[in-house]
């Protein structure tokens, strides 16, 4: 795989998209481990009301931006097995914010997985701001069928 991987490459791994899509770049990526970040600006919608006059990046969008890097490396570590499947966040532990975000930062986040059973799995992430710890945590995850617009999973037959 090419790296880094840009924007265009990065949308072929994630389904999300403006304003909710929160990796710009990867810059390291193998089938246990990633690197990819997001740049932080004042443009950011959310920092209209998270805070006036004190802008922070809300936690839970912090966790976002960090699970979509660990959902590249779900993609790449399952290859072929990806197709038709999306990868779900199912829980989030040991979790720490230890600085705020700010806009101007770039939020680099460094995912390593730590177990993988089937389609199942957990994996460690580690959110960065100029080499400082930020944020932290354990992801777990599942991959399962997309869904059609009618819920019903992506590729099963219709009813006759």
């Amino acid at each position: 795989m090419d790296m880094p991987m840009d924007i265009t490459a990065i949308m072929r791994f994630l389904r999300h998209r403006y304003p909710f899509l929160m990796v710009d770049r990867v810059v390291e990526c193998s089938e246990n481990h990633v690197v990819g970040y997001k740049n932080v600006t004042i443009n950011e919608p959310f920092f209209q009301g998270h805070f006036p006059g004190e802008p922070v990046m809300p936690g839970v969008l912090i966790l976002e931006a960090m699970g979509q890097v660990a959902s590249i490396l779900v993609a790449v570590h399952l290859r072929d097995d990806q197709e038709g499947k999306i990868a779900f966040l199912t829980g989030v532990d040991r979790t720490k914010f230890r600085k705020p975000v700010r806009p101007g930062d770039k939020l680099v986040t460094r995912a390593e997985l730590i177990r993988v059973r089937g389609f199942a799995g957990r994996a460690k992430v580690k959110g960065y701001v100029d080499d400082v710890i930020v944020a932290e945590g354990e992801f777990s995850f599942m991959v399962a069928p997309t869904l059609k617009k009618d819920g019903a999973p992506a590729g099963e037959d219709e009813d006759e």
